[in-house]
């Protein structure tokens, strides 16, 4: 007989980060525990309150409801949990979590022997202009190859010139420059700030504006001679032909996946099966999971053999995370064995 609970941890960021969103100083995360045979296997449902497709006010009740029918079996519950694709997520790892010989190696790998790494970005948070710059320079420091800023948050101007000093110091070949706009910038002047930043050489723009506002995407991807990539596009986008539908008529070059937003292991990769037969490249990012959902989805993202930086370096944000085998290391993610949980089953 399987036994299954839940509980909540409430995760504090060492320092507070911002985004066009807003200022995070915590982020709240549930863990399902499944119980059978004297086994343990544990799952994280990553919620982020005011963007997650399923931050509702039914939430606990819908965790609560999981855990009392896990009779039905993953398969069953998870297409019963589509409107809930975080507690999807966490089902598709508690599972793996139990059948595994070990609760936190779900998917054996070079990378979970510690032979291979996964390339990942550095992510600069938004913040006045000494603190994004001074992140630059650490990030840069650390062997970053790749870094990622998050911008719409100060003076555009401003945010002009930290790009012109990673330029000045660097060239497109040294560091790949991404920038994520979160939605931040208006429809109307979208393209001219994309403009005003192509003579940078940048890899690509996420999320210039708000979504659901497809047509302008849609032109804004036709007219940018910066790559778009799609990200809080895609939350709440649960069906297959709705799915298609989206990037057929969007086009991004790029989309970004959470499987935390996107219904897990099984919605991230009908996501990819989708792009990639409309030649729309991707990455996979964490949605600010602890180390227990972030090694999960690292696990699964090497096995997806994509050489793109990942979005997958947010381990050491937090100064109540989970001690991990999780190591980063020039601006690669490592597996190291000789390190323990501290995550009590």
């Amino acid at each position: 007989m399987m036994k299954a609970s839940y509980f909540k941890y409430i995760l504090n960021f060492k320092q507070a980060s911002g985004t066009s969103r807003g200022i995070l100083t915590d982020k709240e995360t549930w863990f399902i525990i499944l119980e059978k045979d004297g086994k343990k296997g544990i799952g994280e449902c990553g919620i982020l309150r005011g963007l997650s497709a399923d931050d509702r006010p039914d939430y606990e009740e819908k965790l609560k409801w999981t855990c009392e029918n896990m009779h039905l079996g993953e398969q069953k519950l998870w297409e019963e949990l589509v409107e809930f694709p975080s507690i999807q997520f966490g089902i598709e790892m508690a599972f793996l979590s139990l059948k595994s010989e070990n609760p936190f190696v779900l998917f054996p790998s070079d990378f979970t022997k510690n032979t291979k790494s996964i390339s990942i970005n550095g992510l600069v948070w938004m913040g006045n202009e000494a603190f994004m710059k001074a992140q630059i320079e650490d990030k840069i420091s650390q062997g970053f190859s790749c870094v990622k800023l998050k911008i719409g948050a100060i003076d555009f101007d401003k945010e002009i010139d930290l790009l012109r000093f990673i330029r000045a110091n660097f060239d497109e070949k040294a560091i790949e420059i991404r920038v994520d706009a979160n939605g931040a910038f208006n429809e109307n002047e979208a393209l001219y700030k994309i403009n005003q930043i192509t003579g940078f050489k940048l890899h690509s723009i996420e999320q210039p504006i708000k979504k659901k506002h497809t047509d302008t995407m849609s032109v804004l991807c036709k007219n940018s001679q910066i790559p778009i990539a799609l990200d809080e596009e895609l939350i709440g986008v649960f069906f297959t032909k709705e799915k298609e539908n989206l990037l057929q008529e969007i086009k991004p070059q790029y989309i970004v996946l959470k499987p935390s937003f996107v219904g897990g292991f099984r919605g991230t990769l009908e996501w990819i099966s989708i792009a990639e037969k409309l030649n729309i490249g991707w990455w996979i990012t964490s949605a600010l999971e602890s180390n227990v959902g972030l090694n999960a989805i690292a696990q699964f993202t090497f096995l997806q053999s994509n050489l793109m930086p990942q979005g997958l370096g947010t381990g050491s944000l937090y100064t109540n995370n989970f001690d991990s085998p999780l190591t980063v290391s020039n601006g690669q993610l490592w597996y190291d064995k000789n390190k323990e949980w501290n995550f009590n089953l």
